[in-house]
């Protein structure tokens, strides 16, 4: 990253300042109590949806934190969860000279001549940059991530935020410590904002699913990309919102692509894509038939220890054989302390909710008659009336983005109504799973990509 965009005390102030008058004062207001007060847990929506709305306009990364946060039970009361959970990555795009000014700063002066065309309006904008659709002077069409300016004092401003609001939380409701988790979040955004590393996380999905030709990932032009610009296969696709009235046969090859884009990575080389929702993936057709998705963004994603991957298979296979010593030993991989048998019973609620459907040897949908807004919101509840009750618990690092992709995944599921035997799709990606042999190809794999 280049020295004029370190972490600098001014772009700190300015983004506090931003947050103060968007959002109303985030911090401010939870110390005052309006969110977390008498009522806590039961704020009203008009609240709720108006700091949704107020971190969805600030174009940086507190919505994607608050977002990760969200998918942890009663982390946030019920209602600002859902509000935040329901922010799409769709912030207002910056406008031509603004475009011209990054890829110069990016590229140098004459970096339109690097292309043979470029679409100064964006096809996409998220939290952290926007989307150009371009072509090299080779007739390649690609997409130019372009990140926007000072977001690496954003983040630190962002996380501040966060971490206070978070430490008056863990006062007024104690249930949740989520300490650990926040630093989990702070470091892979930390990492979103360098794009090198993101090519090369690109690189590694390219190696794990070569051989899975129903999920596609674009190539890198390493020429054409920096830190804060990268520059990938433009990959044509649709939608998935786009086919949701498909017929189901079509709906569930893209949902089982999905399958197979997460829990390959995870199971073989112990990585995950953390962000798995909608706006992610596109789906390509096959003559005429949707054939798998294009997977479309590698900023989020966590490598994980052998050992831990170990603990995930190990909760799975315990929960089918209701082995509650091996379970207990399985949250204690996890990261989990000081455990006794009446929170091993409530996370054990959780746990049953994210890995029940591939613990159901059946063709079903991810959840029976559940919508997808609605989805893990009963379980919440009930792992927050009994961490009430016999908690508190920390919540450890390696749980965060578990929790946040199997509910991204859930979602996604839902949306797209698939009816599918999750079991043996996990059962075929855990075939001949062992700890060793994967940390021996996560290590080969990590080598190769220069990570």
């Amino acid at each position: 990253m280049k020295d004029d965009e370190t972490n600098r005390l001014s772009a700190r102030a300015a983004r506090y300042l931003a947050i103060g008058a968007q959002a109303g004062g985030f911090a401010a207001r939870l110390a005052g109590g309006r969110l977390f007060g008498q009522n806590f847990g039961n704020a009203g929506d008009g609240d709720a949806l108006a700091l949704a709305r107020a971190l969805g306009g600030l174009k940086g990364p507190l919505m994607k934190a608050a977002q990760l946060i969200a998918t942890i039970p009663e982390a946030l009361p019920a209602d600002y969860a859902d509000a935040l959970a329901s922010l799409q990555s769709e912030a207002p795009p910056m406008g031509a000279a603004f475009v011209r000014r990054r890829m110069a700063a990016e590229l140098g002066p004459d970096w339109r001549e690097k292309f043979a065309a470029f679409d100064l309006h964006p096809a996409a904008a998220a939290s952290l940059g926007q989307v150009h659709r371009a072509k090299t002077l080779a007739g390649e069409e690609v997409a130019c991530k372009l990140q926007y300016p000072d977001m690496a004092s954003a983040v630190e401003a962002d996380l501040a935020q966060l971490d206070l609001a978070l430490a008056l939380h863990r006062r007024l409701d104690p249930a949740i410590d989520a300490r650990d988790a926040v630093q989990e979040v702070a470091e892979r955004l930390r990492e979103e904002l360098d794009y090198r590393r993101e090519a090369k996380h690109a690189l590694l999905y390219r190696l794990m699913l070569a051989e899975h030709d129903e999920v596609r990932v674009p190539g890198v032009f390493e020429a054409l990309s920096t830190g804060r610009l990268l520059t990938l296969d433009w990959l044509q696709g649709e939608k998935i919102l786009g086919v949701l009235g498909a017929p189901e046969e079509e709906r569930n090859a893209a949902a089982k692509a999905i399958f197979a884009a997460w829990w390959a990575p995870f199971a073989q080389y112990g990585v995950i894509h953390g962000d798995p929702h909608l706006g992610n993936y596109t789906v390509f057709r096959q003559d005429g038939a949707i054939g798998g998705i294009n997977l479309l963004d590698y900023g989020c994603v966590r490598i994980f220890s052998p050992s831990f991957v170990g603990g995930v298979v190990q909760l799975y296979r315990a929960l089918s054989a209701g082995n509650r010593d091996q379970i207990a030993q399985a949250y204690e991989t996890w990261g989990f302390r000081g455990l006794n048998g009446d929170l091993i019973e409530a996370l054990t609620i959780w746990a049953r909710f994210i890995l029940g459907p591939l613990l159901d040897d059946r063709v079903r949908t991810i959840a029976d008659g559940v919508k997808a807004g609605a989805y893990g919101r009963r379980e919440a509840a009930l792992v927050h009336a009994k961490l009430r009750e016999k908690g508190p618990v920390r919540i450890p690092r390696e749980f965060v983005f578990m929790d946040r992709a199997a509910i991204g995944l859930g979602g996604a599921f839902l949306h797209l109504a698939a009816r599918l035997n999750f079991h043996a799709l996990f059962e075929a990606a855990l075939e001949d799973f062992d700890p060793d042999t994967l940390a021996s190809r996560q290590k080969t794999a990590l080598q190769q990509i220069g990570l």
